[in-house]
This record gives C-alpha cells, sequence and structure tokens, in this order.
C-alpha cells in the first residue's frame, strides 16, 4: 500500500474532499459518512450535493411528456444548464466553507461534469466548461468510487427514484477512466458494502481521522494491503 495522506502532506490542513463517480456508485452516502466522521473527529465539515440538475430535468421531461431531459432540451441545452448549475453549487459551497472554515465534502465536482459531457459525446463543450471552472481549487484528495455499470443499474433501481440506462452508466464509466485528471484520483472499489467502502476512504485520511471510527463509521482499517489502488492526491 502506497504512504498515507499523513505521509505526503506532513499535517496540511483539509479543506476540500471530492467524491466522484458515475450514479449508483454511493457517493451520497459516503459523502455523508465522511462530514460527520470529520465533524466527529474535531475537524468540522460540510456535505454539498454538488447537483447539474439532470434529474430534475428528466422529472420535468416526463411530466411534459418526453422521454428525458435530452429530448425536452436537446443534447447542447442540457449540457448548457447543467454546467451552469454545477459550476454555481461548487462555488456556493466553497464560498460558504471559506467564510465558516469548515472543511468542505464535495458529493460530486468539475470531474463529474467533464465525464458527463464525455458521455454525452459533446466533446466540443469540454474546453468552454473547462475554462469557467479553472476558477475552483482542485481538491485535497478525490475518490474515484467505482463499481461495475450493472450493479450501479441495479442499486439506482432499487431506490426508485430516478431511472438510468445501462448505455449512459458504461459510457460514464468509461468517461471518468479517460479524463485527465485520473492519475491524480484515489480509486476506490465502491462494489462492496456501505461500511467497507467507509474503510477504504478513511485509509487514505489518517491524518484527520482517528485509528478507531465513531459508531456509524465502520470499523478501522485492517493491516496490510487495502482494497483501494492510491493515487498521488490534488
Amino acid at each position: 500500500m502506497a504512504r498515507s495522506l499523513r505521509a505526503r502532506r506532513g499535517g496540511a490542513r483539509l479543506h476540500t474532499v471530492a467524491l466522484i463517480g458515475i450514479d449508483g456508485s454511493g457517493k451520497t452516502t459516503q459523502a455523508h459518512r465522511l462530514a460527520e466522521a470529520l465533524s466527529a473527529a474535531g475537524h468540522p465539515a460540510t456535505y454539498h450535493r454538488n447537483a447539474g440538475g439532470r434529474r430534475w430535468l428528466g422529472r420535468l421531461a416526463h411530466r411534459l411528456g418526453r422521454p428525458d431531459a435530452q429530448r425536452l432540451v436537446g443534447r447542447n441545452g442540457m449540457l448548457a444548464v447543467e454546467s451552469a448549475l454545477r459550476w454555481l453549487a461548487i462555488a456556493l459551497a466553497l464560498l460558504s466553507c471559506l467564510v465558516t472554515g469548515r472543511t468542505a465534502v464535495m458529493d460530486r465536482y468539475s470531474a463529474c461534469q467533464y465525464a458527463s459531457i464525455r458521455a454525452h459525446g459533446g466533446q466540443r463543450w469540454e474546453r468552454l466548461t473547462r475554462a469557467g471552472y479553472r476558477l475552483f481549487p482542485a481538491p485535497r484528495v478525490t475518490f474515484l468510487l467505482t463499481v461495475d455499470p450493472a450493479e450501479a443499474y441495479r442499486r439506482i433501481e432499487r431506490r426508485g427514484t430516478d431511472h438510468e440506462n445501462m448505455r449512459w452508466l458504461t459510457a460514464a464509466a468509461t468517461a471518468y477512466r479517460t479524463l485527465p485528471e485520473y492519475p491524480s484520483f484515489v480509486v476506490v472499489d465502491a462494489g462492496g458494502s456501505p461500511d467497507e467502502v467507509s474503510r477504504q476512504i478513511r485509509a487514505h485520511l489518517t491524518e484527520w481521522l482517528p485509528a478507531n471510527p465513531s459508531p456509524g463509521t465502520g470499523p478501522a482499517p485492517p493491516a496490510g494491503p487495502a482494497a483501494v489502488r492510491s493515487r498521488p492526491a490534488r
């Protein structure tokens, strides 16, 4: 296992942590857990859901008799709305944590928008979006939660609040792996239980989280090789 962030960062403050990945990978669950664990360990943290509005657009489309958001506003319209809404959400989250001094635990970040653009085949939008998102600092560490698209599909169907198709989930998974930022992500196998995923995440945040987690956050990471593929944190 690669050196922990403690060794690499030498006591640096944890300003921002981002959790990214395809729908159904468990980002929201793990981001909530991480914010709670950091706060319990004496590092006040706030959870931020940086959604792009695609789910809301999809629901609106259904009400208007369209099958999905893309059929309602077109691919370019959807990418424009999604990029703008996510930019605003991230900006407000960063501003809030700058004012309060709390750690920002980001459920989705700029990489999610770049992956969405690639998965939709709108690459010409990516350069423009990156120019607008360049204002945002890179998180101290970005966790990419990976899961088989088929398992992600089953999870989405079980929660019953929205729907995704396998083509989109597979394209999105591929898009994350092709991003130029990919080598800097800490890649987490999110196919296991929430507690198992939490242990993997905690194993890379030992500078800020105690060895013995609070109840509900899962047991301490076991010794030996972890199920996380370590990559340099940003």
